[in-house]
């Protein structure tokens, strides 16, 4: 992680998207420029035709998708690139959040509000299900990048305050926090939190990573394909899960 150059790619794309953004248009394009801009300053290396796809960025180091969403999408892409070179998909997930309200019709900007609303690791794992075939590709890369942002959203909505149903305008970015490396598929071990040995279930999990049981359902979906865990049991309903020992 290097702060700095972070810190210095958010200025510079930040100031490049300044006069484009049409109102109600943008969900999370200043985070998407911001990350780009940081794993990649050269933009001669940016947007790269590859076959039938668009690379956001394509080097000697193969090549980087920034996905703020619908890791779906990636599908294709994926099947496509991973025939070449390696592919690292980067993904933000926001720790700590603002939210700001724009008025379209003055364009004034309240200040800021701490959002209760915290991510976590857990979050990147509703996302990568959708291409869990690349997890143990040994030219894959995921990267979770921990931010601090704001949202801004329009005071368009329903009601007195006009916020009820209203229209997501942006999200800036403000600061990293860290980033989270999954080089290979023991990486993912570090879903597994340290209080867990042993056997345990999705219970387990979720109350001891601080999550929802449907969230800890989907990360114990992933920790079995990566061959973190194993299945070795049931009782009554409830799945019991046994971690693996790194050197089998």
């Amino acid at each position: 992680m290097d702060r700095e150059r972070f810190l210095a790619a958010v200025e510079k794309s930040c100031n490049r998207l300044k006069g484009e953004k049409g109102i109600g248009t943008l969900g999370e394009k200043s985070v998407h420029a911001a990350l780009k801009a940081y794993f990649e300053p050269q933009s001669d290396n940016t947007e790269i035709r590859i076959g039938d796809f668009v690379a956001d960025i394509a080097g000697e180091d193969g090549i980087i998708e920034i996905q703020t969403r619908q890791f779906s999408r990636l599908v294709k892409k994926l099947d496509c690139f991973l025939e070449y070179t390696h592919v690292t998909v980067v993904y933000p997930i926001i720790a700590k959040k603002y939210v700001r309200w724009l008025d379209p019709e003055t364009g004034e900007l309240s200040a800021r509000r701490v959002s209760p609303r915290k991510g976590s690791i857990y979050d990147a794992c509703k996302e990568l299900v959708s291409i869990k075939f690349a997890l143990d590709n040994p030219r894959f890369t995921f990267i979770a990048v921990m931010l601090e942002a704001e949202d801004i959203r329009l005071l368009d909505g329903y009601g007195k305050d006009k916020k009820k149903h209203s229209t997501k305008f942006d999200r800036v970015p403000i600061d990293i926090l860290c980033e989270c490396r999954f080089e290979c598929p023991r990486d993912y071990m570090m879903l597994i939190p340290p209080e867990l040995s042993g056997r345990f279930t999705s219970k387990d999990l979720a109350k001891a990573a601080g999550i929802s049981r449907t969230l800890a359902g989907i990360a114990l979906n992933i920790l079995t394909y990566t061959e973190c865990v194993s299945r070795v049991g049931k009782n009554g309903r409830e799945i019991i899960y046994e971690i693996n020992d790194p050197k089998g």
